[in-house]
Formats: C-alpha cells, structure tokens, sequence
C-alpha cells in the first residue's frame, strides 16, 4: 500500500458515520414533515368551517406555529448532518421532505382553488 492508500484508510476508520445521529435526524425530518400537513390540513379544514373562507387569529397563528417549528427542526437536522458529512442522508432527507411538502402545496393550492365560490349565473330567460 502507498502513503495516501493508508491516510484515506486511516481518515475513513477516524471518522464513521454516525449512524445514530442519522437516525435522530430522520425522526426529525419526519416529524416536521407530519406537522407540515397537519398545518396544511388545518388550513383546508378551517377555510370550511369559517365565514366567507377567512381565518380567524387563533387558527393563523396555529398554521404559522406549526411551520415554524418544522423549518426549525429541519434546519437543524440538516445542520447536524452537514457537520457530520453524511452527505447521503442529507440529500435523501432533504429531497424527500421537499417533495412531500411540494405535493401537499399543490393539494393546498388546488383545494383553495375549487373552494372559491362561483358566481351565480346570470338568468337569461327574461
């Protein structure tokens, strides 16, 4: 073996991947992940229920809580795993929230748009 066979067998046996912070970020990503579309099903709910699909104060500041709190936790989790160089689960995490949450924005923006009461045609019998 040469010298630099040795140093990068050496370096990978120094720094493993931390396969439990991994796995505590995951838990992480999902649980942002389950708090981001119950905002989003709060919302869908609460535009029903509400008069002419406003929202109240309290339901606002429930949705914007909720997503609060899941940008923070992803966030961090990204950071963790970006200091540990476990580059793969950052990727994979990352890619996967951004799609489900992507999926739910379209469920979201197609929702709102059905939701939109039509007006009433205008009778044209005379």
């Amino acid at each position: 073996m040469n010298p630099l066979e040795l140093l990068a067998a050496d370096a990978a046996a120094a720094n493993p991947v931390n396969l439990w912070g991994a796995l505590g970020c995951a838990v992480a990503y999902s649980a942002s992940l389950l708090a981001t579309l119950d905002a989003f099903a709060d919302l869908i709910l609460s535009r029903g229920d509400s008069p002419a699909g406003r929202l109240t104060p309290g339901v606002g500041l429930k949705f914007a809580s909720k997503l609060a709190a899941a940008a923070i936790a992803v966030i961090s989790a990204a950071i963790v795993l970006a200091l540990d160089d476990n580059w793969f689960a950052f990727s994979t995490l990352s890619i996967a929230f951004a799609v489900v949450v992507g999926i739910g924005v379209i469920v979201l923006l197609r929702h709102s748009r059905t939701s939109v009461p039509q007006p009433a045609p205008a009778n044209t019998t005379g």
